[in-house]
């Protein structure tokens, strides 16, 4: 049998499906090694020229570097006078507070004269408590008093004509001293009884809560019908003089910067509104949790500070020589404050600083530069340390 077979009138030898499936994976090999070379030379080639492409006779390469460098503003900050803020915040409170409460036996208040917000002079009556009963104590004791001297009146009358009559013989010297011990004993009793009433008269008297201070009612805690003991607590509080102050919390490091006239600006939450004090007293304490101690600020009264509100006070601490830098020329990230400098070869240096409270005029710079160095001012981000730019002073650039 003739296995051969004709394909268009020529012979054609039997090729297996394995046979063209090796043929396939050899071209494709081939493909894949063509491309891996082209792009090998390729990156040579890139390289190539960004490394060598811009040299030339003469030394074009460094010139056109050069030319390619960012450029950056620069100043010379030098070094300006600089006050010293140190902000703080605390509690508004009245700077001497009274409380006032009963002070006699108390009862039941029949009336109430003040409430929160009135001014009061020192003795003034704030409230009254029932009397009736003493009243009619204090009118028994002078009635004992009246009786006393009626019985001391006539012991003396007795003494007087005794004493006329010891001349003719008709009274001995010992009733003399009996009459004299009547009229004493007599005086002694009208005393006792005005001392009972004077005793009367000022318990009676406590019944009335006064003022112990003038000043501003902050709070009031009575009613009129309510009854009232010494056990009965605060029933008016009292800010010594309508003065004010802020208890203004301060770290322990800031502390040590105050001293007691230091002038400060007070700001309450919710206005916009400043107020002048003074710090009249530093805490002598320093809290174990929170590390901080309070400097308390003196304030006149106003109506707008409200005892027990928040506010924010900006404390003039001092003031000193510091370099001040824009807020764009200071950076900060994990470890801190830092600036750009410019050396002398034009290239980026970081710097690390200690930077102040920050104003409405700058920044400054506590520690870290001398005020004598080329600071970048602005696009600190985009560059990185070592690179080399070309800076442009601040006035020229302004020109």
């Amino acid at each position: 049998m003739n296995y051969e077979s004709t394909i268009a009138g020529e012979d054609v030898d039997f090729v297996s499906p394995h046979d063209l499936e090796q043929a396939e994976a050899a071209k494709r090999k081939r493909l894949i090694i063509a491309l891996v070379a082209i792009g090998v030379l390729l990156a040579g080639a890139a390289y190539w020229y960004f490394v060598h492409g811009g040299s030339g006779a003469g030394g074009g390469g460094a010139e056109a570097q050069a030319e390619q460098a960012a450029t950056v503003t620069v100043m010379v900050p030098g070094k300006q006078t600089v006050s010293r803020t140190i902000t703080a915040t605390g509690t508004l409170a009245a700077r001497r507070d009274v409380p006032v409460g009963v002070v006699g036996e108390g009862g039941r208040v029949t009336r109430v004269y003040v409430d929160a917000g009135d001014w009061v002079r020192q003795g003034q009556v704030l409230a009254s408590i029932d009397r009736s009963v003493q009243v009619q104590q204090l009118a028994g004791l002078e009635a004992s008093i009246n009786a006393s001297q009626a019985d001391l009146n006539l012991a003396q009358s007795n003494l007087d004509r005794a004493e006329k009559l010891v001349d003719r013989g008709f009274i001995s010297k010992a009733d003399i001293d009996r009459l004299t011990a009547t009229r004493d004993a007599a005086d002694a009793r009208v005393k006792v009884a005005r001392a009972q009433l004077a005793e009367s008269q000022a318990r009676t008297a406590r019944l009335n809560i006064v003022a112990p201070k003038g000043g501003l009612i902050l709070d009031r805690n009575i009613e009129v019908g309510a009854t009232v003991t010494q056990g009965s607590g605060m029933l008016f509080r009292i800010a010594e003089g309508g003065q004010l102050e802020l208890r203004a919390q301060v770290s322990e490091n800031d502390l040590a910067e105050l001293s007691v006239g230091k002038s400060a600006e007070v700001t309450p939450v919710g206005t916009s509104q400043q107020f002048s004090g003074q710090i009249w007293q530093l805490s002598p304490l320093i809290s174990e949790q929170s590390r901080q101690g309070i400097a308390r600020i003196a304030l006149p009264y106003d109506r707008a500070l409200r005892p027990g509100g928040f506010a924010q006070a900006n404390i003039l601490a001092g003031s000193g020589e510091a370099p001040l830098l824009p807020e764009s020329a200071v950076m900060s990230d994990d470890n801190g404050n830092y600036v750009y400098i410019v050396d002398k070869e034009n290239k980026v240096v970081r710097r690390d600083v200690t930077a102040g409270e920050i104003s409405s005029t700058g920044v400054p710079i506590v520690d870290g530069l001398s005020g004598t160095e080329r600071i970048v001012l602005r696009a600190g981000g985009f560059l990185n340390p070592g690179e080399t730019v070309r800076p442009v002073n601040m006035k020229s650039d302004a020109k």
